[in-house]
């Protein structure tokens, strides 16, 4: 049975599942591991939601609040044994409603073209790609998403 909670960044389950998230990163990244890393810290991450599956946590993802009633979603991850069960997409559907609680208009976010996984999600979940934004412009390894919620 699966479970999300609303936390924030201190939650150590949270923790545990980014560093799992990191290590994939720097095997996939590469190179390219240590530009992106700089743009992924999770202090401060006040939106955070842990899933779990018969207690044991399964997955995570953020959102960091931009201007103009945007939020960008942040360190999205599933571990190998919940994965191809639905949980990035309930964890994805569960960051949309709190920013929308929050009177956000817009989610965006940034994947990179070796996680074709996760582009999949994101397009399954109704998401469309964009010009890459901020730190991601003229990244020729990033991929940039909006939605309108």
């Amino acid at each position: 049975m699966l479970h999300l909670i609303r936390t924030d960044f201190t939650n150590n389950d949270f923790v545990k599942l980014v560093s799992f998230l990191d290590a994939d990163l720097k095997i996939r990244d590469g190179e390219d591991h240590d530009f992106y890393n700089q743009f992924n810290k999770i202090d401060g991450l006040k939106n955070v939601v842990v899933t779990y599956e018969n207690d044991n946590p399964v997955g995570c993802g953020a959102f960091k609040i931009h201007p103009n009633a945007t939020v960008e979603i942040k360190r999205m991850y599933v571990s190998p044994y919940g994965r191809r069960k639905g949980i990035a997409s309930a964890i994805l559907t569960e960051l949309e409603q709190w920013a929308k609680e929050l009177n956000h208009k817009k989610c965006i976010l940034e994947t990179g073209v070796k996680q074709p996984e996760a582009i999949a999600l994101y397009k399954k979940c109704g998401y469309t790609i964009t010009a890459n934004f901020g730190f991601y412009e003229n990244v020729e390894n990033s991929v940039c998403f909006e939605k309108y919620i």
